[in-house]
């Protein structure tokens, strides 16, 4: 009796890992990151950030983280968020043409104030642009201020209406 002969088996088809598509830039060169907690969404935030922006984001990154103790991090609404547990969001920050926008939610309670107006009564902004050198020593100091007090929790409002 013959034996039948073995089949030769076909090579598997190599696999191929998913190649990580990179976000997609909105207005301004701002990445779309999903909402969500933690380290990992701010770095990938920060990562997809164009150009010069990227390093501004992560240097405002290293100068918070290493400011404030008890940091929380997330991204919601395309931004980075910076915050302390229990007092809620004091930082953001957003990506424009020209420029990197860093809002202080509670900017108005800083001294010296921030120079950025807003529609927002209680926010204050910095804008960073690639030619002007970031002090980083004021920012630093409002940092430490900005975390010291109640930020913003997400639109519930204080006793005196500000939001919070």
């Amino acid at each position: 009796m013959k034996r039948p002969k073995a089949r030769a088996s076909k090579p598997e088809a190599a696999t191929k890992a998913p190649r990580p598509r990179s976000p997609k830039l909105l207005a301004g060169g701002n990445p779309q990151i999903a909402k969500a907690d933690g380290e990992e969404p701010v770095q990938a935030f920060i990562d997809a950030m164009p150009g010069w922006k990227s390093a501004v984001g992560r240097r405002i990154d290293e100068l918070v983280s290493h400011s404030v103790r008890d940091l929380r991090k997330a991204v919601k609404w395309n931004s980075p968020f910076y915050g302390v547990d229990g007092q809620g969001w004091f930082l953001s920050f957003h990506c424009f043409a020209k420029f990197v926008k860093v809002a202080f939610l509670r900017g108005v309670l800083l001294d010296p104030l921030p120079p950025g107006t807003s529609k927002t009564p209680s926010t204050r902004y910095l804008d960073i642009r690639e030619d002007e050198p970031l002090d980083e020593a004021q920012f630093v100091r409002w940092v430490k201020q900005a975390a010291a007090i109640p930020g913003w929790n997400g639109g519930s409002k204080s006793a005196g209406g500000v939001d919070l």
